[in-house]
């Protein structure tokens, strides 16, 4: 009987034994925390039936959990709901941790941008200006590329050829405000009708002839291939916009202050956040102050920015923002360094410069953006944005030409002839859109549709005006642009090195001296020269689109057609001006399909179009010439990885423009254009951006791009036939990573460190004695930063071009080669409050 009982209550013990280990209790913890690292407090997280929220410093947990399947789902406003599914299985610990990065909800109702990014770091989600909706970059059929505010602050990246070389495909052209994308220089400049820069997803130009401060950019992106079927006359290699900060509805200040070689100095303002309790009405101001020199002689900088900013949330159906940007400028316009003969590029050094002391621009830019977006019902929506740019300049400069020549006609190679210049020149442009997005569905299909209206125009208006002096002195008291030899009796001269050789109207600069003076500019003997940036004129564009985004499953289409109607008046303002009006129809068509849930691949074709600005119309110039038409065949895949924190772009293209305007090397008519038949650009991309871990982020890019002309014709055929396209590399790439210190000794610490490769390319091509034979040689650069985070202030250094790499980031001729900086420094320690 008791060996009965015995045996039961060791049953009984092994049956308890096996409850207690099948319904063990594990307790769950962890930290959450967002992009940057910064804890998030009041997140919501659900497990099965229990439920509970984060603390001040992130943490959270749950007690008792028994072993088995479960979901467990963080949610909080402002950052997209992660669910995450685990199992807690017999052999489980008694503790699971579960460390959980949430990522901001960057993607808002309207149409127009009008509230702040709430994303921090490298990566940017969305975009406005791909499909004129807030759409997700990776299921955009086309190449968009950006660099955010954070990767410009880690990189000391200040100005915009800075900036884009973190992007694929794109190089600095020039000393200018201008770049190459694919191939195909982009440019929007004072004088230019058909520019195709944008600000705000807005028709824009800017001064050209210098690049200015942008510590206002929320971010720059890079519409690959022509976006001519949302915003008309489009450059083929790819459209820029900039994106300006706005307010956030939360208090956030900062100042910095940068110094840097050359006696650079730099001071920066940026705050935000409500101005009401209820958060509906919302500011954010932007200062910035810069007085720098340059390694270039004779040049500096001094700038002052003001960009203030303002939105208005009267309710969640509606937003209106108004952005301002004011930037006034004092420098010297650089034209770049002049060398010995046509290919020693190393003869002179790359500081020089032969402007003189005398010389100065003056320039003053406003930017003006109003924009609303209003939700008409749960499906409807309103958008509309204004946009107006004025700018005014005052110049005077003096640059090298040619080569000043002997009593026989002869270059004296180490004497620059020079061309000294006075001009006043405004201009303004208004752009305007106003479009309806439109979400339906049609049995298993939605629709995102687009219907707008788009009117841009540009002035000149009376009052600019230029003046120039050049050529030789003759004894008559007149100028004349040449020296012919057997007619020297007609010319003053002056001695030279023991020699008499002609008087040239503007002082020569010797090259082998290199010294400046102040000169008597009352002496020389000026011209007017009606240039297209001091003419009047006025050009206006009319343009009606549709586009349809039509999601089907893992499939989506995107198709925009638009028609553009251009006004040209040449002549503008006086009794000559007539009409010349231009039509365009422009498809767009792509699609992409979700592979798996990290990969999408994309393919599209879309067209071009750009009529020949006013100033190369004219008989002189050959003119009237046929439009711009250009076409993009693309494909490509789009990933991302890391819970979404990285991402990467690979792209296949194949670009046509056809009727480019190039000069026709005609020495007896040195302004004669001739239309090349064909430009053609075919390459393969690579963009890698974002963060690996945490405190680990990465860019990488590379670029090839075989971009040739065809079908020249006369005397231009043997030499720009088969050729490469001006500053445009075949290879160009970088890296660039940066990795925070976040627990040890070295917390707080941050390094940074990156590469910039750009391959061999050919230089312009100008006029006919001035040709450079050889190709700009390709450049490595090597940089580096140094970070350390103490409280509410961060401390910065940046190094460039560490090994101190002598390079050209392009060139015209041999009295216009654009060196790049040689090793400088930056430090900069900024304060948030």
């Amino acid at each position: 009987m008791i060996s009965i009982w015995r045996k039961a209550a060791l049953c009984l013990v092994v049956i308890c034994l096996f409850t207690i280990h099948a319904f063990a209790q594990v307790m769950i913890s962890g930290t959450i925390t967002d992009e940057k690292n910064n804890p998030l407090s009041r997140v919501s997280i659900r497990l099965g039936k229990q439920n509970t929220f984060s603390d001040s410093s992130g943490n959270y947990h749950f007690s008792d959990v028994r072993k088995g399947e479960y979901t467990i789902v963080f949610s909080h406003v402002g950052f997209e709901t992660f669910a995450d599914r685990i199992t807690l299985d017999p052999a489980a610990t008694a503790t699971s941790v579960r460390n959980i990065i949430l990522l901001a909800v960057s993607k808002e109702l309207q149409g127009v941008e009008v509230t702040g990014r709430k994303e921090k770091g490298y990566k940017n989600s969305v975009t406005f200006a791909g499909t004129k909706t807030a759409t997700d970059i990776k299921d955009i059929p086309q190449s968009i590329q950006y660099v955010t505010k954070e990767v410009m602050q880690d990189q000391g990246a200040v100005r915009m050829t800075d900036i884009v070389k973190n992007v694929s495909g794109v190089n600095q052209h020039t000393f200018y405000d201008d770049v190459t994308i694919r191939g195909f220089r982009n440019q929007g400049g004072v004088g230019s009708n058909s520019s195709t820069q944008l600000f705000n997803g807005l028709r824009t130009f800017n001064g050209f002839w210098r690049q200015s401060l942008l510590n206002y950019l929320e971010r720059v992106e890079i519409i690959k291939g022509p976006a001519a079927a949302l915003y008309g006359n489009a450059n083929p290699g790819g459209t820029i916009n900039k994106v300006t900060k706005k307010p956030l509805e939360e208090d956030r200040k900062s100042v910095n202050l940068q110094i840097g070689s050359w006696s650079t100095m730099r001071l920066n303002t940026d705050f935000t956040g409500p101005l009401n309790k209820d958060k509906t009405v919302l500011y954010r101001l932007n200062l910035g102050y810069e007085n720098a020199n340059s390694f270039r002689d004779l040049l500096f900088d001094k700038n002052i920015v003001i960009a203030p900013s303002i939105s208005y949330l009267p309710s969640e159906k509606t937003r209106i923002n108004l952005d301002v940007v004011y930037n006034k400028s004092d420098s010297r316009l650089d034209r770049g360094q002049s060398i010995f003969g046509s290919s020693d590029l190393y003869s002179t050094p790359i500081s020089l410069n032969v402007a003189d002391v005398n010389d100065f621009l003056k320039e003053k830019t406003y930017l003006v953006t109003a924009s609303m977006s209003h939700q008409l019902s749960s499906h409807v929506t309103f958008n509309t944005s204004f946009l107006r740019t004025g700018y005014r300049q005052d110049l005077l400069e003096h640059r090298s030409t040619a080569f000043a020549v002997d009593k026989q006609g002869k270059q004296i190679q180490e004497l620059a002839l020079r061309r000294a210049s006075m001009r006043h020149n405004e201009q303004f442009s208004n752009s305007f859109t106003a479009y309806l997005n439109v979400d339906v569905k049609t049995g298993p299909l939605a629709h995102t549709l687009l219907v707008g209206y788009d009117y841009n125009d540009s002035k000149i208006p009376v009052g600019s005006s230029q003046s120039d002096a050049a050529g030789y002195r003759l004894k008559d008291g007149t100028v004349t642009a040449k020296y012919v030899a057997k007619d020297s009796a007609k010319y003053e001269f002056y001695e030279y090195k023991g020699k008499m050789i002609p008087k040239p109207n503007v002082t020569s600069y010797d090259l082998t001296a290199n010294q400046h003076r102040l000169l008597n500019t009352n002496s020389y003997i000026y011209q007017d020269n009606n240039t297209d940036v001091v003419v009047p004129y006025f050009s206006e564009q009319h343009s009606v689109y549709a586009q349809d985004q039509i999601t089907f499953n893992r499939l989506k289409i995107l198709m925009g057609l638009r028609y553009n109607y251009y006004i040209d008046n040449p002549g503008y303002a006086t009794p000559a001006v007539t009409k010349v009006t231009q039509q365009s129809v422009l498809p767009r068509i792509g699609a992409t399909y979700e592979l798996t849930s990290h990969i999408n691949a994309y393919a599209t074709y879309a067209t071009g179009y750009n009529p020949q600005s006013a100033s190369s119309q004219n008989k002189v110039s050959g003119g009237p010439f046929d439009p711009l038409r250009s076409t993009l065949l693309e494909a490509g895949l789009k990933t991302e990885w890391f819970q979404k924190r990285l991402s990467a772009t690979m792209s296949v293209y194949s670009i046509e423009q056809r009727n480019t305007l190039y000069n026709a090397m005609d020495p007896d008519n040195p302004d004669l254009l001739v239309q090349i038949g064909k430009e053609k650009a075919k390459g393969v991309e690579l963009d890698v951006v974002g963060s690996i871990l945490p405190n680990l982020t990465l860019i990488v890019t590379y670029a090839y791009n075989n971009a040739t002309l065809e079908g020249a014709q006369g005397m231009t055929d043997s030499l720009y036939n088969h050729q490469q396209k001006p500053n445009a590399p075949k290879h160009q790439g970088s890296i660039w990573s940066k990795y925070e210190f976040t627990h040890g000794p070295l917390k707080g610490f941050g390094i940074g460190a990156g590469t910039y490769y750009v391959g061999d390319r050919t230089f312009g091509f100008q006029g006919t004695n001035n040709i450079l034979p050889s190709k700009g040689p390709g450049y490595l650069l090597v940089n580096a930063a140094l970070y350390y985070r103490v409280n509410k202030f961060l401390l910065q250094a940046n190094f460039n071009n560490i090994t101190n790499k002598t390079h050209w980031v392009g060139g015209y001729d041999n009295s216009r080669l654009y060196p790049g900086a040689p090793r400088n420094w930056l430090t900069s320690v900024s304060y948030v409050f």
